[in-house]
């Protein structure tokens, strides 16, 4: 080797040192994003959400005292709060997106199982391949059309309960979520006049899911180590409900996946998500492998966890915007009549020609997001970022709520007005309550084609109203739940038929598309046939 190559080697190395101890260096000098004053070793352990308070509107507090990017490290684990929309961007869908499309990994989550959800999947070959199944079936508004005739039958079953049984919306609205959700993925129908155990087993695990998925909730995710104690020592309890959590999660996706086989083998399924990928992903010997099979059965498992809280929500948002907005309710039906008329209801046809309607649903999902603090990220590589930095391991929380109550992008934000979304104000899309980035939501055009269908049906066919007690109306208020997951709180309300001829419309549901439980189908299962002996579904 000559020496002028060994020379040139030298200044390279030379040159990677200097940059490495100087421009690295001050580099990683940078401060993190400001916060409150941490403990000695615990950090800001007490500096989280108190009791009682719905996490987003504690976060708040810190863009005022902080700034726009803030922070907290409780036990070496920091959180990094971004209320600025144009830095979520900026971090999480353009030139940083790919150090942080990265999920925390919550420990009590793991024990659970729940990182087999695609939501707690990282960004690795196994998320690239579930997502491409996803994007396969429902990635675009066309493909997910496919199955707008099964979401507009379950809309008008939800009408029909809703005619039958108007004091119970909020049982009406979960079971319509799910009765779209697994007949889309599975092909499932849900009992139609009594509670289906499979969606109480489905709903449970949904919830729980939802809970623990809390940044730095349960105990064990403050201490790992824990998790390797045993059972019997004081403040385990942790492992007895994660085992539990865990075995119900493994039901809840076997049960209907093996339904969607069954049901192929007999040559008596119907179409759906699940059935679809079974057949196109095959080989060459008509088979499907292990691997395969397992991705489309977790896969199909996330689309009610992630479709049905958006739906209900949403659903929910609107009924109470509607009661404390009379106004917008009359002007939408005014829409209606006019371009549908009194002889049916709104279709995917109509939708074009409806843009009052169409606002209403942008501006019921702005007004309640339904993941206030977003879905969290999670760096997986040190960012430098406008002048802070954020470790590798952070998880980044996106502030979707401000994000879409912020006044300098919506005018009076706190108002319920569906014409922020028309001309000539032409505010933004609420495109920051799906996520962002790599993870933005994969079926966000199955839910909103289900808002549009329930909601115009709805405004349709229904009066929307305050509830009366002792001949005067009870006033209601927005008010939030708390966890990752935001439901509005339960009010009263009053839904009534605009006419009987609108009834009779709702009725014929019954004999255009009759009832068909799958539930006899399914094949069996000690977890669920426990679940219906503990609930007698």
């Amino acid at each position: 080797m000559s020496n002028f190559v060994i020379a040139q080697g030298i200044i390279v190395l030379i040159g990677v040192l200097v940059y490495s101890l100087f421009f690295r260096g001050k580099r990683a000098l940078l401060p993190l994003p400001p916060g409150p004053k941490p403990l000695p070793i615990l950090g800001n352990i007490r500096d989280g959400p108190p009791k009682g308070m719905p996490d987003f509107l504690h976060w708040l507090t810190f863009k005022d005292k902080y700034g726009p990017i803030s922070s907290i490290t409780v036990l070496g684990q920091t959180i990094v709060l971004i209320h600025d929309k144009d830095a979520a961007i900026e971090l999480l869908e353009k030139k940083e997106s790919l150090k942080t499309s990265g999920r925390p990994s919550y420990t009590f989550a793991q024990m659970c199982g729940y990182d087999r959800y695609l939501p707690q999947v990282q960004y690795n070959d196994d998320f690239r391949l579930k997502r491409k199944l996803l994007h396969q079936q429902i990635g675009t508004k066309v493909l997910a059309s496919q199955y707008t005739d099964t979401q507009d039958v379950e809309v008008k079953r939800f009408l029909l309960r809703l005619l039958n049984e108007p004091g119970d919306l909020f049982n009406h609205v979960r079971a319509e979520a799910a009765a779209i959700i697994l007949n889309v993925t599975y092909g499932y129908s849900i009992e139609s006049h009594k509670p289906d155990a499979l969606v109480k087993l489905i709903e449970e695990v949904t919830d729980h899911s939802s809970e623990a998925s809390v940044p730095l909730k349960q105990i064990v995710d403050l201490i790992p180590p824990l998790r390797l104690l045993p059972d019997w020592f004081p403040g385990t309890g942790f492992k007895r409900i994660a085992r539990d959590a865990r075995a119900k999660l493994d039901a809840s996706a076997d049960v209907p996946f093996d339904f969607v086989k069954q049901q192929m083998a007999t040559g008596t399924f119907q179409e759906s998500f699940s059935s679809k990928l079974l057949k196109t992903l095959r080989n060459d010997a008509n088979e499907i492998g292990p691997d395969i099979e397992d991705a489309i059965k977790w896969t199909a498992a996330i689309m009610f966890a992630g479709g049905s809280d958006t739906t209900v929500a949403t659903i929910i948002a609107f009924v109470l915007a509607m009661i404390m907005n009379p106004d917008v309710q009359r002007k939408a039906q005014e829409e209606i009549d006019n371009v549908v008329g009194p002889d049916r209801l709104p279709s995917r046809a109509d939708q074009e020609n409806l843009p009052y309607v169409n606002a209403i649903v942008k501006e019921s999902l702005r007004y309640f997001p339904v993941a206030p603090m977003g879905v969290p990220h999670m760096a997986t590589e040190e960012v430098f970022f406008r002048g802070y930095r954020i470790p590798s391991g952070s998880y980044i929380l996106p502030a979707a709520w401000w994000f879409l109550h912020d006044p300098e992008t919506y005018a009076n934000p706190a108002e319920f007005d569906p014409e922020r979304f028309l001309e000539p104000r032409n505010e933004p899309d609420p495109d920051a309550v799906f996520g962002h980035g790599r993870r933005v939501c994969p079926g966000r055009f199955i839910a909103q084609e289900s808002l549009y269908l329930t909601i115009s049906q709805t405004l349709a066919a229904f009066n929307i109203g305050k509830a009366m007690e002792g001949g005067k109306p009870v006033e209601v208020e927005c008010k939030h739940t708390l966890g990752i997951v935001d439901h509005p709180a339960k009010f009263q309300y009053s839904i009534v038929p605009r006419s009987e001829k609108y009834a009779e419309l709702i009725r014929r549901v019954e004999v255009d598309h009759p009832w068909q439980s799958s539930g006899e189908a399914l094949q069996g299962s000690a977890i669920l046939d426990n679940f219906k002996a503990e609930h007698k579904a």
